[in-house]
């Protein structure tokens, strides 16, 4: 993989509280086959390691890692975010092959189906601002593609609930600590309330 290119398109810059998809479990970090372009989203549901769990099944995918997001500070630790008062988001941050879907379907068929976006700073047993759910952002068309799909997804009324998801451009991003990442894969019986729901979009 091209990591420094990687890390260069977004230099930017919490206890996770049991469902599961046996079909997300996937290794981490599988390369897609062709050398396609390349798109970054930063994605919140709740607890990260659930979400990096399910969204490492989408199609094409270089690399994913969890992290804290939309915070005012560039430094944070768990312990920080887990406190619920820094402003940030326990979030995923995925890169993957554009070639191979769109952000507007890995949207609809993947993020909308990994979480209940009905439940406001809240993810199963995970309460607080930190387990928010929220789009950030990396760029005006992914804020313009982000609100046209939520807004199918809450018209589809398959959630039966209004849909919260904020939309928001992305500010900081800060990775977070190792053990963190590819958590149920070193865990597989962790705690995780993320799975992809039978419904789609």
């Amino acid at each position: 993989m091209k990591t420094s290119k990687l890390v260069a398109v977004l230099a930017l810059a919490t206890a996770c509280g049991s469902s599961h998809d046996a079909a997300a479990d996937k290794g981490p970090r599988i390369p897609p086959s062709a050398d396609g372009p390349r798109e970054t989203a930063i994605l919140a549901g709740g607890c990260f390691w659930g979400e990096e769990n399910v969204l490492r099944g989408v199609p094409g995918v270089v690399s994913i890692e969890v992290g804290y997001a939309g915070g005012a500070k560039t430094s944070v630790s768990y312990e920080d975010v887990s406190g619920g008062d820094t402003g940030h988001a326990e979030a995923v941050r995925i890169v993957w092959d554009a070639s191979k879907i769109s952000y507007a379907d890995l949207l609809k068929h993947w993020y909308f189906r990994s979480h209940d976006p009905t439940t406001r700073n809240r993810q199963g047993n995970d309460i607080g601002t930190q387990y928010r759910s929220e789009i950030f952002t990396t760029s005006p068309t992914q804020q313009k593609i982000a609100e046209q799909v939520k807004a199918a997804v809450d018209a589809s009324g398959k959630w039966h609930q209004p849909i919260v998801t904020m939309v928001e451009p992305a500010t900081t991003w800060v990775r977070a600590e190792d053990y963190h990442q590819d958590y149920l894969i070193k865990h597989p019986d962790g705690y995780n309330d993320h799975f992809l729901r039978d419904f789609d979009f």
